[in-house]
């Protein structure tokens, strides 16, 4: 039966190969889906009126958006940055929209939302089928009872996001009118892909996550159902790696969630010696397809294609390990900001293009700074080898309301982004941002200590640093944020242990504690900020950065200064250089904003890298 499910059933989408880095959700593909970015019909609803006024029943909106970037950004073709706290699109659902999902008799049709800032409500047809809250996470509602008829309909989305609610997470966005210092255009509505894709009727595959134990050679794969089967459901898993079939397997499931153990029983993973050859790393970022399917009474019901990556990350002994090797991370700040776009993505290209330039400059992971940063990225950092830290956009104020939020969305980004191999480290917290007392306040504190504990109750296979920066609460890296400018103070700043530990001991470069709990003595010590230096090549207004270069000679020598200090560090496990772009007005990158290098790109790798490129001990 396992086998004539695999090879032999028409509505089963073929493995990927990892796909081509387009498809919104990477790690569950089904063949069909329809993509609905373009042109869409927009409104402001300044005076609140759409609703009394039951816009969603007469979608004539005069003007237009380009979906999915924001209204404040160029690409929108709106391009109007001022706050407008509502916001109404429309978009008609046409027969070819329908067949592209492969929509047909049988089958639910899913309407998907990457993310929509900050709040959404949903009509189709008039009739009103779903609403989230959050900005940054997907969201799905299911259309099919509320279209009139089999050629289309009618899309409603009403976004609220207030400039000023101050308890919404909101990472870089400034509240005030423009922007300034750090801080930079608003992100409203609409912001990530739109997409139609259609599922069974039945126990559709909702979600995976995909753990890997690589000692005992062993794939370990919770799939998530939209509901139970009602008869004999059974779920099969196949693995690959290029044509090489890893592993196949069959489990009977009952419930809305399956656990599912695949052992790979390959000699090489088997062989002590050989078994690293499977492995993800960043030098060789090895990926494993895989299909799963779920069937009702022997009947194939579902099918989607996925994948993951064979790794394990960890701490010890004050150093960083991938895949139980020390590993010292070569990190650069990324904002995932682009002139055109704000924090929307340009294209699937461009992210693939991201992660090309940051590791053409020497760097082997990303701290991906205030956002959640969208899949396809991910999707290319697990592909070409890219070590990436997840981090939270903040809240600036600390409520009841906005740690309500705050855990909300970060438990959703924990379950969508689970799977991705390059994913290595969790930070939910940065800098004390909406926790700004959290050294007086225990209030703060509490609220530190349970996201990371929460982190750890869903995924206990990643280090989490609790607050990257200052003021950490059982963090499993001790991360440092140090905008010194000398570079010699830098050296003698990091010298040795016995300099860095009087440091946590006392108080930080910035002026805070470094630790507020929690014993940190055989924990890694990372830089994870430093750097910031502003050279400004296209002469913005208000150009700003920590410390500023005059010109290109000067850029090279403040940065290999700091660079030199850095690598000379006997105790650092590594370090996230501020920053990976110009951003609006801040313009220490170290590409512009339209990503040319402000040194060639060899001179800007071999600083980075540093001599000899790896510590003695990897």
């Amino acid at each position: 039966m396992l086998d004539r499910m695999l090879s032999n059933d028409p509505s089963v989408p073929p493995v990927a190969s990892q796909g081509d880095g387009t498809h919104p959700r990477p790690q569950l593909v089904r063949g069909d889906w329809s993509d609905l970015s373009g042109r869409w019909g927009f409104a402001f609803d300044d005076d609140d009126r759409g609703l009394r006024e039951r816009w969603f029943d007469d979608p004539s909106f005069e003007s237009s958006i380009v979906v999915p970037f924001p209204p404040e950004s160029p690409a929108s073709e709106v391009a109007d940055p001022r706050p407008h706290d509502i916001l109404w699109y429309h978009r008609a659902l046409t027969r070819d929209h329908l067949s592209a999902a492969g929509h047909r008799d049988g089958r639910r049709l899913m309407l998907r939302f990457g993310a929509v800032d900050y709040r959404a409500d949903v009509w189709v047809d008039g009739q009103r089928v779903g609403s989230h809250e959050g900005g940054h996470t997907p969201f799905s509602v299911d259309i099919t009872d509320a279209l009139r008829n089999a050629d289309g309909g009618d899309i409603i989305v009403r976004a609220e996001d207030r400039a000023t609610d101050v308890a919404q997470p909101r990472g870089k966005q400034d509240w005030r009118d423009d922007p300034h210092a750090i801080w930079y255009h608003r992100t409203s509505g609409i912001w990530q892909p739109v997409w139609l894709e259609s599922v069974p009727a039945g126990p559709a595959i909702d979600w995976i996550h995909w753990r890997t134990d690589l000692t005992s050679a062993r794939v370990h794969a919770r799939v998530g159902l939209a509901s139970p089967p009602t008869d004999d459901g059974a779920v099969e898993i196949e693995l690959r790696h290029g044509d090489t079939l890893l592993a196949r397997t069959s489990t009977l499931v009952h419930e809305g969630e399956a656990e599912v153990e695949v052992d790979i029983p390959l000699p090489a993973q088997m062989n002590g010696q050989a078994y690293e050859e499977l492995l993800w790393s960043p030098e060789n970022p090895r990926l494993v397809d895989a299909t799963v399917r779920i069937s009702q009474a022997d009947v194939p019901v579902d099918a989607v294609s996925s994948y993951l990556g064979l790794r394990s990350a960890a701490v010890d002994r004050r150093l960083f390990h991938l895949n139980d090797r020390p590993r010292f991370v070569r990190s650069v700040l990324s904002q995932g900001y682009w002139p055109e776009t704000h924090i929307a993505a340009p294209s699937a290209d461009a992210l693939r293009e991201e992660v090309e330039l940051i590791k053409e400059l020497g760097f082997t992971a990303a701290r991906v700074h205030q956002k959640f940063e969208d899949p396809r990225f991910l999707f290319w950092a697990d592909r070409l080898g890219l070590m990436v830290w997840a981090e939270a956009p903040a809240p600036f104020a600390f409520t009841s309301t906005a740690v309500e939020r705050t855990v909300r969305e970060w438990l959703e980004i924990v379950h969508r982004d689970f799977s991705h191999p390059s994913i290595v480290t969790w930070v939910p917290l940065n800098e004390s941002w909406g926790v700004q007392h959290i050294a007086r306040d225990s209030r703060m504190l509490h609220h530190a200590l349970a996201l990371v504990h929460l982190t750890k109750a869903l995924d206990s296979t990643r280090p989490v640093v609790s607050n990257d920066g200052w003021e950490q609460a059982d963090t499993d890296i001790v991360a440092i944020h140090d905008y010194e400018g000398d570079g010699d103070v830098m050296r003698a700043r990091y010298a040795d242990r016995a300099a860095v530990d009087e440091m946590i001991a006392g108080i930080g470069p910035a002026g805070r504690r470094l630790v507020l709990s929690g014993d940190v003595s055989d924990r890694p010590v990372m830089l994870t900020e430093f750097g910031g230096i502003s050279f400004d090549v296209h002469h913005t207004e208000n150009a700003w950065g920590y410390t500023s270069a005059g010109s290109s000679e000067d850029f090279g020598q403040r940065l290999g200064s700091l660079m030199t200090a850095v690598h000379a560090s006997p105790v650092l496990a590594g370090f996230c250089y501020t920053q990976l772009t110009d951003t609006l007005q801040e313009t220490n990158g170290l590409v512009g904003a339209d990503r040319v290098p402000k040194l060639p790109v060899e001179e800007l790798r071999r600083i980075m890298v540093g001599p000899g490129g790896v510590r003695p001990w990897e």
